[in-house]
């Protein structure tokens, strides 16, 4: 039996994208179709993130014109992850197996029919992986890849070069709905509900149209989300980091008490202020550490709604 594929498309002021990128989504998924590969109820489901141009107007115009688009629009911007995972689990109940993608045409649509191959071979979660990252820029490629070693050195268990686009299976998406962090890091959190996962390796093109809305700010929140979500490994480093300068510390208490003893003191200013603002900094960086921690237990203890959907193309079912 033909599976039900659901393509996810978070977008965001993607006005002058999608007139350029939805008709290329339409063609892949009637190929998928016509080559039997999937079922004809196939969908795909752009997720509008409160835009504030004319992106769910186009959305809207396009479900009205071809009945393999359908959309849904989020009451505001609740950003990229929100809108993912807003998408999958819209649609969790009504398909076999879903894949994300972005709407700005650099990720190759194609992997798409290696992905449904790997999961017609029993993978159940599919990641889409950049084979190069030849068309960055140099500090793009430095950043991106420090980040997925960063990831991996406080513990995220991630895979190196994967973004969001993913092929997930429903029985997935079932288990997946059972995670109810508010702090969202879908590419560490995929991992952690096991299954059987393959990757396929694919190019990555330069965007079609529009700027990225992921510039370098909003990749290091992006890191510091996804680590302070997935790992407690920062709390240890300041543990281990007190233990080091509390040792530093006692044999300093030493020194001073045996100088005294021999007559050696001598008063010394600079060395004071030296000593107390390395105590003070090594205070404040774990002062921060840890109130990104007890901020993000404060919003996990709200149970606020992860996303909230206002418009649908479609009759909810």
């Amino acid at each position: 039996m033909k599976p039900v594929l659901y393509i996810i498309i978070p977008c965001y002021n993607e006005e002058k994208v999608l007139p350029v990128t939805a008709p290329v989504f339409l063609k892949k998924m009637k190929n998928l179709i016509d080559t039997n590969r999937i079922a004809n109820n196939s969908r795909i489901m752009f997720v509008n993130d409160g835009s504030s141009d004319r992106t769910w107007d186009y959305i809207l115009k396009l479900a009205h014109d071809e009945e393999h688009f359908i959309g849904i629009s989020q009451s505001r911007n609740r950003g990229h992850q929100n809108a993912v995972l807003a998408g999958l689990m819209e649609s969790k109940d009504m398909c076999d197996i879903t894949v994300s993608i972005d709407c700005d045409g650099q990720d190759d649509i194609n992997a798409i029919d290696e992905m449904i191959s790997e999961y017609e071979n029993g993978a159940e979660i599919v990641y889409g992986v950049r084979d190069n990252r030849d068309t960055d820029s140099f500090f793009k490629r430095f950043t991106a890849q420090s980040f997925y070693k960063l990831l991996n050195k406080m513990g995220v268990e991630s895979v190196y070069n994967h973004a969001d686009y993913r092929l997930i299976s429903s029985k997935v998406l079932q288990e997946f709905s059972k995670f109810k962090e508010v702090n969202l890091f879908l590419r560490g959190m995929v991992p952690l509900v096991g299954f059987k996962s393959t990757a396929v390796y694919y190019k990555r093109n330069v965007r079609v149209a529009g700027e990225s809305h992921y510039p370098l700010k909003k990749m290091i929140a992006l890191a510091i989300d996804g680590i302070t979500s997935l790992s407690i490994k920062p709390i240890r480093m300041i543990t281990g980091m007190g233990i080091i300068v509390a040792c530093i510390s006692f044999l300093g208490i030493l020194w001073a008490v045996i100088e005294s003893v021999i007559g050696n003191t001598v008063s010394g200013w600079s060395s004071t202020v030296c000593v107390v603002c390395f105590i003070g900094g090594i205070q404040l960086i774990s002062l921060g550490v840890i109130g990104e921690y007890v901020g993000k237990i404060y919003l996990e203890v709200k149970h606020r709604p992860r996303y909230i959907i206002s418009e649908r193309t479609y009759e909810e079912e």
